[in-house]
């Protein structure tokens, strides 16, 4: 619950941010936020995955230390906001996430900003190969979950370079849900049932893939990724 307090704060504090259009300021005051109520959680952690250093913006950073000090000695992964652009538009699906593990097991990407992923829920655990062809990963997702083609629903950023991705997922009869920012939401929705949704496919930001994981393995589902420069 320590840590679910953090993540509250900082969402209240970029609250008051939403739609007005400057989304540096939302996630400054969601770091802020974050920064000042992590210092009160029992632990000993060290930021490993931080956010900020695409873009310039307000950021946890790596290496820096949280916690009161006390054990358990952590990993952290935070994201103040993911999806700042959202926020500063007024609009949805912007999370504020955290992720802690043992000191030494949370992956550190290094210079790596983007990753290409493919996330899907417990049904499809097991199914996806992110060595294999998007048409091939299609066919076993649908088996998987015992779907036609013509059922499963993929989410994608709608950026330039996910068109070759677009055309094969279209060419194969799938479904997309394009979303504008947000790739943690994306991947989460790929193993909560509610949302329709049955994978996460494309390159997003690396930091975003590493807290992702985390709660795709808490929802039972499964993630892979391959660093992309």
């Amino acid at each position: 619950m320590e840590l679910v307090r953090v993540t509250e704060s900082a969402a209240l504090a970029a609250s008051k941010w939403v739609g007005r259009g400057d989304k540096n300021a939302a996630d400054g005051a969601a770091v802020d936020a974050m920064r000042n109520l992590l210092d009160t959680v029992n632990m000993d952690g060290v930021v490993v995955i931080g956010e900020g250093e695409k873009d310039e913006a307000p950021m946890l950073f790596n290496g820096e230390h949280v916690g009161n000090g006390s054990k358990p000695v952590t990993d952290v992964a935070v994201d103040p906001i993911d999806g700042t652009t959202l926020t500063s538009l007024g609009r949805g699906n912007a999370l504020s996430v955290i992720a802690v593990a043992e000191r030494g097991s949370m992956f550190n990407p290094g210079p790596f900003v983007y990753m290409k992923k493919i996330a899907v829920g417990p049904d499809a655990r097991g199914a996806i190969d992110i060595t294999k062809s998007v048409t091939d990963n299609l066919h076993a997702i649908a088996r998987a979950k015992r779907k036609t083609l013509n059922e499963v629903t993929v989410v994608v950023l709608d950026r330039p370079r996910h068109d070759d991705l677009v055309g094969e997922i279209r060419a194969a009869g799938c479904r997309i849900k394009m979303i504008s920012d947000g790739d943690i939401f994306g991947a989460i929705a790929s193993a909560w049932p509610e949302t329709g949704v049955d994978a996460l496919m494309g390159i997003g930001g690396t930091p975003e893939g590493v807290t992702a994981a985390a709660a795709i393995k808490a929802l039972g589902g499964e993630i892979q990724g391959l660093l992309w420069a």
